[in-house]
């Protein structure tokens, strides 16, 4: 996993505070700018078999393919690998008195869950990509 540790950076959509509060409803503002969580079990995403690509709520950027989710159990969608390298930024997290990597949208910088690794699932990456489902909007695949 690279590390694009960084407080502020420049993305591809900017937008101020007033207009993110604007185009988010407030629970998405929560999660997406604010770094907030969704209750466990309640995204509309976790337990979706639907296939399709997974895009940023707040910018509609490409994150994740179904073929990389899979079942964790977590209470969250899980996806061993984002769709692109650079689709997503990494930042350290040490909130909650741990040491986390959270996961941003790299297009607007906004929050969409962390990634662990070492958990023993049987995935190619050995990582879980754990995201809320309130940060993402699936398109399903043109049948």
């Amino acid at each position: 996993m690279r590390d694009k540790t960084a407080d502020r950076k420049t993305h591809a959509v900017e937008r101020t505070d007033a207009e993110w509060r604007e185009t988010l409803t407030p629970e998405e503002y929560r999660v997406l700018r604010k770094a907030g969580t969704e209750a466990p079990y309640r995204g509309e995403y976790t337990d979706t078999k639907t296939e399709g690509v997974y895009s940023c709520r707040a910018c509609a950027a490409e994150l994740f393919r179904s073929d990389t989710k899979f079942e964790s159990h977590c209470g969250w969608p899980s996806f061993y690998s984002p769709l692109a390298g650079d689709s997503v930024e990494y930042i350290e997290d040490r909130a909650l008195g741990m040491k986390r990597v959270e996961v941003r949208c790299a297009n607007c910088g906004s929050h969409l869950g962390h990634v662990f690794e070492g958990e023993g699932y049987d995935t190619p990456t050995d990582q879980r990509f754990c995201i809320n489902s309130i940060s993402m909007r699936l398109t399903p695949d043109a049948s």
